[in-house]
């Protein structure tokens, strides 16, 4: 027998990095499972790496039938009583194929907190035959039942990351020595895909506003995505060319993280921001929106300073209020470091996970290790 962990993206994003810390305690645990992923992803690649019990499927869109049927196939041969699904297309393909296989048990992860779209196919994926619903935060289970899903079906459980590639970092420089900043610059980052709901255009509108008040602040920007182009323009726009760098994406992101002075997070849409996680990790201060599951991570004046979204005068008043009172700035970050060992591991996250399957494996009286 086996559980089934389907993650389709092509990306390498917050989700996809969730899906393999879980995998990742699921073979610690002894768990048999397959993990199913787009071949040549970054998923695939990691996952392989780690010799992780991986299927590389492709899945074009949430119709496509052919990869369902393969699936189904699969879960037949390893005898499915579980399936994860941790993302839309997923979601979809992984259910007709769960309905031919006959899996009795199926999960779905929700990471964001876009409204549920109120057409009967979308109300369908997350409501026909699904056990439950593993929400990041309590902020993404609001939005869910604002959409009509049931509140007992929807299970909190925050996401969580891996320690260790922040802790073995040492040097605290190497941002200033790559891109030539001055030893009294302050760095300010972001690390996030470049879309709308990430806010980027209201952070260089902010940077707009510091430019004049306090010129030794830099902004780096780490992150690939559709409004690449768009706010390189802005920032040209706004003659920002001296202090705003785009580094796109990057497979080093904690040791830029120990070179930043400061991390700040502008989204409008957010369902928790697991960058804020890897920021807090590295002892980061933090300044970031009120929205979404981002309260829950970022506690007002403990671990940061919480700002309202898509407002650049409020952003800029609160990363200037940092730059100018680094013994505020060196308390929160600590304290976030603190938070989040306690409260935002990956074991954690595992951990609660594996308690929603057996909790919904009990109660259907279905065994899922033989």
């Amino acid at each position: 027998m086996s559980l089934f962990q389907i993650d389709a993206g092509r990306e390498w994003r917050g989700g996809q990095r969730q899906a393999l810390f879980l995998a990742r305690e699921l073979r610690k645990s002894g768990w048999p499972f397959t993990f199913v992923v787009q071949p040549d992803s970054p998923l695939h690649e990691k996952a392989a790496a780690e010799d992780l019990p991986v299927l590389p499927l492709r899945i074009k869109s949430e119709t496509h039938v052919w990869a369902a049927l393969r699936l189904a196939r699969a879960m037949r041969r390893a005898d499915c009583r579980l399936a994860h699904f941790h993302d839309a297309h997923s979601v979809a393909v992984g259910g007709l194929a769960c309905d031919r296989a006959k899996v009795p048990i199926r999960v779905i992860s929700r990471r964001v907190d876009f409204p549920l779209k109120r057409n009967a196919f979308s109300r369908r994926k997350y409501s026909r035959n699904i056990d439950a619903i593993i929400a990041i935060s309590q902020g993404v289970k609001d939005v869910l039942i604002k959409g009509g899903i049931e509140p007992g079906r929807i299970d909190v459980v925050p996401s969580g990351i891996d320690f260790s590639p922040f802790e073995g970092v040492t040097e605290r420089d190497f941002l200033r020595k790559e891109l030539g900043f001055a030893p009294d610059d302050y760095l300010v980052g972001i690390v996030a895909a470049l879309e709308d709901h990430k806010g980027h255009r209201y952070l260089l509108d902010a940077a707009r506003i510091l430019k004049d008040r306090a010129p030794k602040i830099k902004f780096v920007i780490v992150g690939k995505g559709s409004l690449e182009m768009d706010l390189d323009q802005q920032a040209r726009d706004l003659g920002l060319t001296d202090l705003v760098f785009f580094l796109g994406f990057r497979d080093d992101v904690p040791r830029i993280l120990a070179s930043l002075d400061l991390f700040v997070m502008s989204s409008h849409l957010e369902g928790l921001g697991t960058s804020l996680l890897d920021a807090m990790a590295s002892r980061l201060p933090i300044v970031a929106t009120q929205v979404g599951g981002i309260p829950e991570v970022v506690l007002h004046e403990e671990t940061g300073l919480l700002v309202a979204p898509r407002n650049p005068e409020a952003l800029a008043r609160a990363i200037l209020k940092l730059y100018q009172d680094p013994i505020l700035a060196r308390s929160l970050g600590e304290r976030g470091y603190e938070v989040v060992h306690e409260k935002f591991s990956a074991e954690a996250m595992a951990r609660r996970i594996i308690a929603v399957y057996e909790g919904i494996a009990a109660r259907k009286r279905v065994e899922l290790r033989g």
